[in-house]
């Protein structure tokens, strides 16, 4: 089974800029695509942003549209998660997520406080 592993993640001041990784245990080319979401304390996991691995193609969450951008490199088998103009309402554990099949990551913590 793949391994995914996030990293990245931290404590940041609002307007400040984290960029997550997501390093697979094999080649994102077995994936169709990959996205990360998040889960804040007591809310449900949402999808933040998505990729294909062939053709690139984005989609993001509407609370993160304009800030975020979610890109892959191939050769390292890692997706990121470049987040700017953090909002504390953006805190919460990130995780990665591989299709096909129900591959998550372990998740890191994002806390931005005003």
């Amino acid at each position: 089974q793949v391994q995914l592993v996030e990293s990245g993640g931290g404590l940041v001041q609002a307007g400040g800029s984290l960029r997550l990784s997501c390093a697979a245990s094999r080649s994102l080319s077995g994936f169709f695509d990959m996205g990360w979401y998040r889960q804040a304390p007591g809310k449900e996991r949402e999808q933040v942003a998505s990729i294909t691995i062939s053709g690139g193609l984005t989609n993001y969450g509407d609370s993160v549209k304009g800030r975020f951008t979610i890109s892959r490199v191939n050769a390292k088998n890692t997706v990121y998660l470049q987040m700017n103009s953090l909002k504390p309402e953006d805190t919460a554990v990130y995780f990665c997520h591989g299709r096909p099949g129900d591959n998550w990551g372990q998740g890191t913590q994002v806390t931005v406080v005003s």
